[in-house]
């Protein structure tokens, strides 16, 4: 698999492909244009890394942090957050690792 082989788009939902797990591990390849969540109160850990695009991380505290192509953003365990922006041109190619 090549990591930025793209499904066609624009996505009506995201799309999320589990590359590799076991039980301590899961990384994830997530292609995403436009779309947003809801809040995420997760127990594991959460590193994530930006491929490509532009997205925008809220926490519930009010804080936010805006993300470009190659940045990288370590999440802990119960941080409520919530994606409020992902680019659609170029889309956003995220890859998580939870643990």
């Amino acid at each position: 698999m090549n990591i930025f082989d793209l499904p066609e788009l624009p996505l009506s939902e995201e799309v999320t492909t589990v590359l590799a797990e076991n039980n301590n591990v899961r990384i994830e390849r997530i292609i995403s244009t436009r779309q947003v969540s809801g809040w995420y109160d997760q127990a594991e850990t959460e590193f994530v890394a930006l491929l490509e695009g532009s997205a925008v991380i809220e926490y519930e505290t009010g804080r936010s942090v805006a993300l470009e192509k190659g940045d990288t953003l370590l999440i802990k365990p119960h941080e409520k957050h919530r994606v409020s922006f992902t680019s659609s041109e170029p889309p956003c190619v995220w890859m998580c690792v939870f643990y």
